[in-house]
């Protein structure tokens, strides 16, 4: 099961990775989500691991560690907030240059 969760982490990072290096800016932008979407995943992951076993497979009553679900949560609104900026910045760029391919924006490659 660690061997599944493992190869869809890093395939979410790789597909998200591959989005943020394309010339589009709004495949940059989805790129980036999904990439902060891989790194929640691993930190939930990483957090319901107890060394031997699985910590939600164990025994009924067991609590849960309170600090990953911290760190996601802290993640979560910390990846809405950059989105945030970077949709800003997408309109402004969409705005003032009519294109949302990188290449045609001029004064960026200054």
């Amino acid at each position: 099961m660690e061997i599944i969760k493992a190869l869809s982490i890093g395939a979410l990072f790789g597909i998200g990775l591959y989005q943020l290096l394309r010339r589009n800016v709004i495949r940059s932008a989805i790129g980036l989500i999904i990439i902060s979407n891989a790194v929640n995943l691993f930190l939930l992951s990483i957090g319901a691991y107890d060394g031997v076993v699985e910590a939600y497979a164990k025994a009924i009553g067991q609590r849960s560690d309170a600090l990953p679900q911290a760190l996601i949560l802290t993640a979560i609104v910390i990846s809405l907030g950059g989105f945030a900026f970077v949709l800003a910045l997408l309109y402004v760029i969409a705005a003032r240059y009519r294109t949302g391919d990188s290449d045609e924006v001029k004064g960026l490659s200054h």
